[in-house]
């Protein structure tokens, strides 16, 4: 079974935009459980647009199901956050300071003793490592010799080409990937710019994916359809 983690950044953004504390962030993020999330992520950014570093510690006091939190570990900042949180799970992002969203995973070649070292920090800490990969299967071998537990299919090409009508050009290469990295021993994690349409498919296809993490399309969902319908929406589109 997939499991569904909704990342609440946007909720942040919008408690941010006046001040104060409304939205309360640790109360929406335990409406989500209640509503039947399996998983809380937030992807603290180093000038807190969204989630605040005193985010990530609040939540972690309160929350029940799993905690995910993405970020870059080349920021020592972020490295020391999770490791005195001890979230159930980090996933590692290459992000460069400043940037939007995520936008494309690790050259896990390239990248390979600097993945392999900070890696083994976490897991030392007893922390689950996701780190974000490309649909490549040349980026998933490599990924599986960094010591890393799982990736994270970036899924903003699948989205694009299913959009567009294309859904079978869509997910050829996340199969290829995604099989590889099962024969590799890795879990798979999936997200970025999933929704309630694309969502079926992917799963379908897919059905070995470990997690989705998806906060964007469900939180606008919610803004017409409710928190808690969105929520029991998405976990149907997962089967």
């Amino acid at each position: 079974m997939t499991h569904l983690s909704v990342n609440i950044n946007k909720i942040a953004t919008l408690r941010n935009s006046r001040g104060g504390n409304n939205p309360d962030l640790v109360k929406v993020a335990l409406d989500c459980e209640r509503f039947g999330a399996q998983g809380i992520t937030v992807h603290p950014r180093p000038d807190e647009r969204h989630i605040r570093y005193q985010d990530v510690y609040d939540l972690k006091e309160k929350i029940h199901t799993e905690f995910n939190i993405e970020g870059n570990p080349k920021e020592q900042k972020f490295v020391d956050l999770v490791l005195t949180t001890k979230p159930a799970q980090v996933t590692l992002v290459p992000d460069t300071l400043g940037q939007l969203t995520s936008d494309h995973g690790w050259d896990t070649i390239t990248e390979q003793t600097f993945l392999k070292e900070i890696i083994a920090v976490f897991k030392k800490a007893g922390i689950r490592v996701s780190i974000f990969v490309d649909p490549n299967e040349k980026m998933v071998e490599a990924a599986a010799t960094t010591g890393t537990d799982r990736i994270e299919l970036y899924t903003e090409m699948y989205a694009k080409q299913f959009a567009a009508g294309n859904k079978e050009t869509a997910i050829a290469p996340y199969i290829s990937a995604a099989a590889l990295a099962k024969k590799l021993g890795l879990g798979i994690n999936s997200g970025h710019d999933l929704d309630r349409f694309n969502l079926p498919y992917l799963i379908q296809s897919i059905p070995s994916i470990d997690e989705v993490s998806i906060g964007h399309a469900l939180i606008s969902d919610a803004l017409y359809l409710g928190l808690e319908n969105t929520i029991q929406l998405y976990k149907r589109a997962l089967g």
